[in-house]
């Protein structure tokens, strides 16, 4: 063995303190670490032919790297949706990475993580009171959470025309209706050779609506003649939370053959507030739905959750299976995560969800997501009463999108605001207006938070005002 690995094989519980303690400063000064940073990385390094060890590498990276580390595990980081991570998941990904399992069969070798895997995504159901009929997983985000139920939906589409497109590639065209499909979707559809611009867009809503119509939607299917299509449908639009009409989609399910994907990457989550879960009902027909766990489940990143019928395992089989590899047996015989996704080997990627779940339970999550939404309406509720700002469309759960009343000037405002770093938001387009889009999904956000914020924005408005700027 390297004396150097040797030595610090017998010093371990030490480095593990100092990196304790280097983590511990990081969460304890969240409240107050910036949001942004104008920190430089300069020259360069090379790499070191004797190397000094793991603390002197820790100094390095003090010196060089983490100046540029932001709280976007923070209260104040209200841009996309990124959600904190509980004490419970902190516990979970670090023993992830000491007992480096690699998730995949059930049987044998690595049986434990995918027993875990398994036993995470009962309760998540259980926590979204979705039926047991679903076969889950976790992969690295939504976008590979999208694009494992899309490559099933693809594989579905192949089998009503009598096609395997797994095998034999894709022949034709595969319509995809949506009405406001997130990105990762359409990069998905890029991805799986169906086609980025291959979707036929439904008309959303009248009035200040992203949901799909859904009389547009089931002439548009009618125009199809009974050809095998794709649907999906958001839980949680980007820039205003909407929600398509789930239970008018599951009534028209029952009179034509489509696949229908939902991606409810944070929107699902309103499942865990009695007050809001209404906003859902039908889900539970779809054949697929897209979770991210990063979002409002507070844990790591690299907590993508994909769901898909059960009933569907054979399509999902053919999409992923390693068939040219005996060792791993039969694919539809044995179960083995890496027939049923885009990786062969994960590290246990569950285990800080099943940490966060058993430890808050459902009452937990109720509280993280009831105390968002209250956070985003009294945010949406001042804005509205501000003779400078202006919301821009009603506050449907966790998300305010709203812009300044002298609109020229909403995106100088918003740079000026993130450079403090009290705060950070991100930009957006809203109905041909540049706009900001505030989202609330971090459970140590206050209402001292907001207070704070509010009058942070207050004061710089003011000053670009007097500044000449508007």
């Amino acid at each position: 063995m390297h004396k150097i690995l040797k030595t610090e094989l017998n010093q371990l519980d030490e480095l593990l303190t100092t990196a304790k303690e280097k983590g511990m400063a990081y969460l304890n000064s969240l409240s107050e670490r910036p949001n942004s940073s104008t920190h430089q990385v300069t020259g360069s390094i090379s790499l070191p032919e004797k190397g000094p060890g793991t603390l002197k590498a820790l100094d390095q990276f003090s010196l060089r790297y983490e100046p540029l580390m932001v709280a976007s595990s923070g209260p104040r980081f209200w841009g996309f949706v990124t959600g904190g991570t509980t004490p419970a998941a902190i516990v979970g990904d670090w023993l992830t990475s000491i007992y480096d399992q690699n998730t995949q069969t059930t049987k044998g070798h690595g049986d434990v993580s995918a027993t875990i895997e398994r036993e995470t995504i009962q309760l998540l159901l259980e926590l979204l009171q979705l039926p047991n009929d679903y076969l889950g997983g976790f992969v690295s985000g939504a976008t590979m959470s999208n694009f494992t139920c899309l490559a099933v939906a693809r594989q579905w589409a192949g089998h009503q025309l009598g096609k395997d497109f797994a095998r034999d590639g894709i022949s034709e065209a595969i319509p995809v209706l949506s009405a406001t499909p997130h990105s990762s979707s359409i990069k998905c559809l890029a991805m799986l050779g169906i086609g980025s611009k291959n979707i036929i867009k439904i008309k959303t809503k009248s009035g200040n609506r992203e949901a799909m119509d859904i009389a547009h939607l089931e002439s548009t299917i009618a125009n199809l003649d009974g050809k095998p299509f794709i649907l999906i449908s958001s839980a949680g639009t980007v820039n205003t939370v909407d929600f398509d009409d789930f239970l008018a989609i599951a009534k028209i399910k029952e009179k034509y053959c489509f696949w229908w994907h939902i991606d409810a990457a944070f929107g699902g989550f309103a499942a865990c507030s009695p007050s809001y879960k209404q906003l859902l009902t039908g889900w539970e027909v779809a054949d697929s739905i897209t979770l991210d766990g990063h979002k409002w489940l507070n844990v790591p990143y690299e907590s993508g959750i994909f769901l898909v019928k059960e009933e569907h395992h054979y399509l999902q089989v053919a999409s992923f299976q390693n068939s040219n590899a005996p060792y791993l047996g039969d694919p539809m015989e044995n179960f083995n995560y890496l027939n049923l996704l885009p990786e062969n080997s994960r590290r246990l990627k569950a285990l800080p969800v099943w940490f966060s779940l058993i430890s808050y339970g459902r009452e937990g999550y109720q509280a993280i997501v009831e105390n968002c939404i209250a956070l985003a309406k009294e945010f949406g509720q001042a804005i509205q009463e501000s003779k400078r700002f202006e919301l821009l469309a009603p506050i449907r759960l966790n998300t305010v999108c709203f812009s300044l009343k002298d609109q020229a000037h909403t995106a100088s405002f918003l740079s000026s605001l993130n450079a403090t770093g009290n705060v950070f938001m991100t930009p957006t387009v809203y109905q041909g207006k540049e706009a900001i889009r505030a989202a609330f999904v971090n459970y140590r956000t206050t209402k001292n938070d907001i207070v704070s914020v509010l009058k942070l924005m207050e004061e710089i408005g003011f000053q670009l005002h007097a500044g000449g700027e508007f």
